[in-house]
């Protein structure tokens, strides 16, 4: 079983912004420290071996440069790589590009911290439809996947197991807290509350399936 509430509690989440050539872009933010060496964590997040074992099943060249493909989700190319201090991509899916970059720095004896930074252009009409949850619960998903991975025997969450966790009242719980934990980070950013509550609602019903009750 996950602690839900504790894995909710353990992730921090910002929203920023930047201004990037092709004009104004969204930043997400979303840490974590884990029980496990800074070398260790690389691993995990750049080893095609062990990246399905918590994440999906990836395809590509991993290398700098290369292109990497991940099943059923988003694609894109290694732009830089500073093993073992992070790494950092294109994310392209659905004929959209945005970038991520993950840093990972040491957070006490065997201890690490990841920091993944996600900026896309994203349109106001989308923003005050979805926030940042649209992304954001995916990548809650991801850190609790990572998670498991690395602490005991690092075995990781089997993706038939996973998916029929997500179908589950805890899995539904863990959408439902990581939706209202992003709603508050717009809330923080500047996002009317009004807003910010029903784009989370909107998110939360998209991947749990429901209304609310």
């Amino acid at each position: 079983m996950i602690d839900v509430t504790g894995q909710i509690s353990a992730v921090e989440r910002r929203i920023g912004d930047r201004t990037l050539p092709a004009g104004q872009a969204r930043v997400l933010t979303i840490a974590q420290t884990y029980d496990a060496p800074v070398a260790d964590v690389f691993d995990a997040c750049t080893n095609p071996e062990r990246i399905p074992r918590w994440f999906l099943p990836v395809s590509g060249d991993l290398s700098l440069g290369g292109r990497y493909q991940l099943e059923g989700n988003a694609g894109g190319t290694v732009e830089r790589c500073d093993p073992p201090h992070g790494f950092a991509a294109t994310w392209e899916f659905g004929g959209e590009v945005s970038w991520i970059e993950v840093r990972l720095r040491e957070a006490g004896p065997g201890r690490t911290r990841l920091e993944l930074e996600h900026v896309a252009h994203v349109d106001d009409q989308r923003w005050a439809e979805y926030g940042p949850g649209a992304v954001g619960i995916g990548w809650d998903l991801a850190l609790v996947g990572l998670a498991s991975h690395v602490a005991a025997d690092g075995t990781g969450v089997d993706p038939a197991t996973a998916a029929d966790w997500m179908a589950s009242e805890e899995g539904r719980s863990f959408v439902t807290e990581s939706s209202r934990s992003w709603t508050q980070a717009s809330i923080a950013a500047g996002t009317p509350a009004e807003e910010a509550q029903a784009a989370g609602e909107r998110v939360r019903s998209f991947y749990t399936a429901s209304p609310t009750p």
